[in-house]
């Protein structure tokens, strides 16, 4: 038997409250900053118009599920153009990846959703209850009448915010100022108050109370991220070369006097006391740290104070660590291959799909070979093939000439379809409608193909003289 000693306690620590302090500096403006941006364009951007002609939405950012297009100011995508949401999904891909070659963790740290109304939340509680000593100090003190109503109040502004990130949600899905009258009447659809009640509750929880919870064990990023970086990423670090061996200034001053060794770090904690999810950026980089800077700031700040160099934290990376130990200047590269390579996958993706944008046809066609059956023998001896004939039209209403190429002879027919003096069928489609029509392809006895033969048919927009085309086959009996 092992002689080993097991020591029993819990398999997790016990979650302790962390009571973010404010903090004044460079990183904290550009937090301050991309909040506002961020924030501003989620609740605002439903009520920019965007004038897309008669007929068509004049919201410059819509989802409209029920004529099943979305629009982007002036652009418009239809259900079959899904390949340029896939692009969009490689970009954001290939643009984290490089955003953490880079600099680690700064989408977490500046960008995340869930940092931007966690930020926005605790800015509430503060304002409402304090900075950080009056919130522990309320704590203690238990549930007075001031706390509650203090309390009460936070919560009630923390509903409100998400409240209003939920109803800004719904309103990319219908006309803003529409959708906003009938919410105030109680005449929108059921749907929109379901997902009004779940995107308020989602982030009254998430960045209310799970706040650095969410960071820490919901979110996958911070476990892929690390395998995604390298020794010459920025990341948030403490220089333990300098801040070595930690003392209080007095306890340096008289250390350094009789030649000792003292480092820069006074062991404040208000690098830990700033932190949104209460890690010591002293240990190392850890899986809660998200690289937002704040310990920059408050650490820049003491050493201010105390007449030190700051620099004591900053984005640093292994490389340079190793360097400083062995006396030599730092270095940066930030472009190497691999930025490189996420930078030109996401220039190609980008390229691929400005071109396709750009030369897209606002015009198509599809077309269905009918297989039951797949032909009919006529009385006279020729041959008739059927198809379903689909017609895509992206813009304002166009008639189109219809015509089969590829089979010498061949006549195309289609019921209820009018004819023009050319002998082309003629169909009319309306303004970003699609139309479906059943259309023969009739050869004659004499030019029955021997087997299956290839043939296009072709649709010409009579007002620009732009054709497309689908190709199938004719099949007979001697196929």
């Amino acid at each position: 038997m092992s002689n080993d000693t097991f020591i029993e306690g819990p398999l997790y620590a016990p979650r302790a409250k962390v009571y973010p302090q404010a903090v004044h500096g460079r990183f904290r403006r550009i937090k301050w900053v991309i909040l506002c941006i961020t924030l501003g364009v989620y609740y605002l951007l439903p009520f920019v118009r965007w004038d897309r002609g008669p007929g068509l939405p004049s919201q410059a950012v819509l989802v409209d599920f029920p004529h099943r297009r979305f629009y982007f100011f002036f652009i418009e995508l239809w259900p079959q153009e899904v390949y340029y949401f896939t692009g969009l999904l490689i970009l954001a891909a290939m643009a984290l990846f490089l955003m953490n070659a880079v600099a680690g963790r700064i989408w977490c740290g500046y960008m995340c959703p869930q940092t931007v109304w966690t930020d926005l939340f605790y800015a509430v509680e503060r304002w409402v209850e304090g900075d950080r000593r009056e919130r522990m100090m309320s704590d203690k003190r238990g549930w007075t009448f001031t706390h509650v109503r203090q309390v009460a109040l936070k919560h009630f502004l923390w509903l409100m915010i998400a409240w209003w990130t939920g109803g800004a949600w719904v309103l990319y899905f219908a006309d803003a100022p529409t959708l906003v009258k009938d919410l105030a009447t109680f005449q929108a659809p059921f749907i929109a108050y379901l997902w009004i009640g779940i995107l308020t509750a989602t982030t009254y929880i998430f960045a209310g109370h799970a706040r650095e919870q969410v960071c820490i064990y919901m979110c996958p990023w911070p476990r892929i991220q690390a395998a995604l970086t390298d020794e010459w990423a920025l990341n948030v670090t403490y220089r333990g070369d300098r801040g070595e061996p930690r003392m209080s200034v007095k306890k340096a001053e008289q250390a350094r006097a009789h030649g000792e060794t003292a480092g820069d770090c006074v062991d404040c904690h208000q690098c830990i006391n700033v932190c949104p999810t209460g890690v010591d950026i002293r240990d190392g980089i850890q899986l809660g740290c998200i690289q937002c800077g704040l310990c920059i700031d408050a650490c820049d700040t003491v050493m201010e104070q105390i007449d030190r160099p700051t620099g004591l934290i900053g984005y640093d990376t292994d490389v340079n660590m190793q360097r400083r130990r062995e006396g030599k200047a730092p270095i940066y590269r930030p472009a190497r291959a691999r930025t490189l390579v996420y930078a030109a996958a996401m220039a190609i993706v980008g390229g691929i799909m400005l071109y396709s944008l750009l030369t897209r046809s606002m015009i198509d066609v599809n077309v269905l070979h009918e297989r039951n059956p797949l032909f009919v023998q006529l009385a006279d001896g020729g041959v008739r093939n059927d198809y379903s004939l689909r017609l895509l039209n992206k813009g304002a209403e166009r008639s189109f000439a219809l015509e089969v190429s590829g089979l010498p002879g061949a006549k195309l027919q289609a019921a209820g379809v009018s004819r023009r003096p050319d002998g082309k069928l003629a169909i009319d489609v309306g303004q970003d409608q699609t139309r479906e029509v059943r259309i023969s392809v009739q050869v004659d006895p004499g030019a029955v193909p021997a087997k299956p033969v290839d043939i296009s048919i072709e649709a010409t927009d009579l007002t620009t003289g732009q054709t497309v085309a689908a190709r199938d086959h004719f099949v007979s009996p001697g196929r």
